[in-house]
C-alpha cells in the first residue's frame, strides 16, 4: 500500500482530529492519542503541523471556508432577505449536525487551555456571520421595506444558532440542532419578517 502524500496525510490528521473531538466528549486530546489514531509517530504529526494549535487552526479554516463559500452561494441564489436568512441559519445548524467534532470546536470547550488566538478565531467566525446577517437585513430594509432593529435582530438570530450548537454539544450530540427547526424558524420568521 502506498504511503499517503503530504497533503493527504495532513487531511487525514484533521479528519481524525475532528472524529476524536466528537468521540472524546469532555476529554483533553493529546498529540500522542492523535498520532496513535492516525497511525503515525508524534514526530510525523509535527512534520505536518508545528503545534496542536495549528491543527485546530486547520479545522477552523475548513469551517470558515465551507460556511462562507455556501453563504455566498445562498446570497447569489436568493434575492430576498427572508429566504437568505432562513437558508443561512439552516446551513449553520446542518453543518453542526453533520460535523459534531466541528460543532464542539465552535462551542469552544476543547480550546480551554489552548492559545487565545484560537478562541479569537472562533469569535471572528461568529462575528463574520453576524455581519453577514446585518448586511442581509440592511438590504431587506432598502429593497423590501423591512423594518427591524438590524443589530439587535442579527444578534438574536445568531444567539439562537449558538444556543442550538451549545445544546447539541452539551447533550453529547443527542439533541440535533436541526430537530424542530421548521417550528423554530416559524417563530423567528414571524418575529423578524412579520
Amino acid at each position: 500500500m502506498a504511503r499517503p502524500r503530504r497533503g493527504e496525510r495532513r487531511q487525514l490528521i484533521l479528519e481524525v482530529l475532528a472524529r476524536m473531538l466528537q468521540e472524546s466528549q469532555g476529554e483533553h486530546i493529546t498529540t500522542s492519542q492523535l498520532a496513535r489514531a492516525v497511525g503515525v509517530s508524534e514526530a510525523a504529526l509535527y512534520r505536518h503541523f508545528p503545534s496542536k494549535a495549528k491543527m485546530f487552526e486547520g479545522l477552523l479554516e475548513f469551517i470558515e471556508e465551507t460556511l462562507f463559500t455556501r453563504i455566498n452561494k445562498i446570497i447569489a441564489e436568493e434575492s430576498r432577505a427572508e429566504p437568505r436568512v432562513q437558508n443561512i441559519l439552516f446551513l449553520l445548524l446542518g453543518f453542526a449536525d453533520k460535523n459534531p467534532g466541528m460543532a464542539r470546536l465552535l462551542y469552544g470547550d476543547v480550546l480551554v487551555g489552548e492559545t487565545e488566538r484560537l478562541r479569537k478565531r472562533v469569535a471572528q467566525i461568529f462575528d463574520r456571520i453576524e455581519t453577514q446577517l446585518k448586511q442581509i437585513l440592511r438590504e431587506g430594509e432598502a429593497k423590501e421595506n423591512l423594518r427591524v432593529p438590524i443589530g439587535d435582530t442579527a444578534a438574536v438570530l445568531l444567539a439562537v444558532i449558538e444556543g442550538s450548537i451549545t445544546r447539541f454539544v452539551r447533550s453529547e450530540f443527542k439533541s440535533s440542532p436541526v430537530a424542530g427547526w421548521e417550528r423554530q424558524w416559524d417563530l423567528l420568521r414571524k418575529g423578524v419578517f412579520g
